[in-house]
């Protein structure tokens, strides 16, 4: 499944171009082939993890699984725009609920610290390939088969999927009955969620007013205030504000929202910053990536589960962050006239490293805390919390990049130096984003006694331990690879994605 969501993402990306064209979108209609499946995903991961805890996360997993599947051929199949949007808008309800329980499965097959470490480090690097290949692959299938494979491919890994979860999986226990679901609580959160995303989606196109998004979002926010307050008060709440006492599970949320801010919106634009500055082609910004899932992959296979043992999740978290900042710092001084092997290759490598040092961390940290009842909630939580940093990332990111080019092209420099300028201090907010979760680590995420006695060596910090029973949260996609549409505007971000 995990595979199938982070294939799609890259592939489609790619397509929107040839989609486009056959189906006569308009430039401002294109944008809802992502912003269908992006606001209905993130506005539903909060109750689809609830529902994992109340009727078992294998029957939420192969719903999400089936219905992603059924959307997929709907979309490959489609002749009108209205069509492919609806089948996006599906894609985005498998998704969310397949997504939000997948690694409360994982942990659940392997309860055991170690075993369960290999099984994120494989899951880890899965999903980095995938993305990969996907931005690889995104080309090819458009030109050679057409658009509608970017989705039809889901089709066959579908199927396999669908017989081998219900064949493997544990139908573990459910908490509760469909009468326990707080309706009007998801009604208020999927709304506010919804629609804040959509207000972010509304920064980068072109033709609308500035005040809309301002006010859409002043609505979300009043939308998830009273969704707060319902929650406080009702008898069965869709997300009981309990979880927010455990110190670590908060400051982690925290923490992958700024950090999964910066990756997305760094992979964008430095898809750009390779395309329109170092002009290359569609093929070339995939294979470019590289270094980064590469890097990311060994590192999570082989290394993060021994030095999260020796030292504990904070120290590998803290180490993380820091090395992830440095490669963005590095890749911000990337010049116009940059050698990709010099300038380019060495920052995505170190990045990667970050990254396969931070998530799996920052993962365990975020759902040590939580009773085994609210795994499939805490799952969906940091499922939203990934989703609402990434689009954050990508509005604050691109409109930085974008506002500080036409302020140097008004000034008469040069469009190539002005975008890369503008890229460059994008890429130094986004590592200002990684510092600024260093510092949520450090005088946060403090006061577990998880950490303290991990300088044996011998033993897996409790952290780590507690972990065994709980969900976890997709930890590779960030810097699997970039997310690029063939477009000129820094702006264009897949939020509001442009052809």
């Amino acid at each position: 499944m995990q595979l199938m969501i982070i294939l799609d993402g890259t592939v489609v990306t790619v397509a929107l171009p040839a989609i486009q064209r056959d189906l006569h979108f308009s430039q401002t209609g294109l944008s809802w082939v992502v912003n269908s499946y992006l606001i209905v995903f993130a506005g539903l991961l909060l109750l689809s993890g609830r529902l994992g805890d109340l009727v078992g996360g294998k029957r939420v997993f192969l719903w999400g699984l089936a219905v992603f599947t059924a959307a997929s051929l709907l979309c490959g199949l489609a002749t009108t725009p209205e069509w492919l949007i609806t089948g996006r808008a599906l894609q985005g309800l498998g998704a969310a609920l397949a997504s939000a329980v997948i690694l409360g499965l994982i942990t659940r097959l392997y309860p055991e610290p170690g075993r369960q470490a290999r099984a994120l480090g494989i899951f880890s690097f899965v999903s980095a390939g995938g993305a990969s290949a996907g931005l690889i692959a995104g080309g090819v299938i458009t030109d050679t088969l057409g658009w509608q494979w970017a989705f039809l491919i889901n089709l066959p890994i579908g199927v396999v999927a669908l017989a081998a979860a219900a064949r493997l999986l544990d139908a573990g226990e459910s908490s509760g009955r469909w009468e326990d679901t707080d309706a009007l609580g998801a009604l208020l959160v999927t709304a506010g969620l919804s629609l804040g995303v959509f207000a972010i989606a509304q920064i980068s196109e072109e033709s609308r007013s500035g005040g809309e998004p301002f006010v859409l979002g002043s609505l979300a926010v009043a939308l998830l205030a009273a969704f707060v307050v319902r929650q406080a008060t009702a008898s069965r709440p869709l997300l009981a504000l309990r979880i927010f006492r455990d110190r670590g599970t908060t400051g982690a949320n925290i923490v992958v929202v700024l950090v999964f801010a910066a990756g997305f919106g760094f992979q964008f634009l430095n898809a750009l910053y390779l395309q329109r500055v170092l002009g290359f082609d569609s093929m070339q910004t995939g294979l470019a990536f590289l270094p980064a899932p590469v890097v990311l992959g060994a590192v999570s296979l082989f290394l993060a589960a021994r030095l999260t043992s020796r030292w504990g999740t904070r120290r590998v978290l803290l180490a993380g962050l820091f090395v992830l900042g440095a490669g963005l710092l590095l890749l911000g001084r990337a010049p116009v006239e940059g050698d990709y092997w010099i300038d380019v290759a060495p920052a995505l490598a170190i990045q990667g490293l970050g990254m396969g040092l931070a998530v799996p961390a920052v993962i365990m940290r975020a759902m040590s805390g939580v009773a085994p009842n609210d795994a499939g909630l805490a799952s969906g939580l940091n499922n939203t919390a990934q989703q609402a940093g990434a689009a954050i990332g990508l509005a604050v990111l691109a409109t930085v990049a974008t506002e500080r080019s036409a302020t140097l092209t008004g000034r008469g420099i040069e469009v190539t130096r002005a975008l890369r300028d503008g890229y460059s201090l994008a890429f130094l907010v986004a590592a200002g984003l990684v510092f600024l979760a260093c510092l949520v680590t450090w005088f946060v995420l403090t006061d577990s006694d998880s950490d303290s006695d991990s300088d044996s060596g011998s033993d897996t910090d409790a952290a780590a331990a507690r972990v065994g029973t709980q969900g976890h949260d997709n930890p590779a996609a960030t810097m699997g690879a970039g997310r690029h549409a063939e477009s000129a505007d820094p702006a264009a971000s897949p939020v509001g994605a442009k052809a």
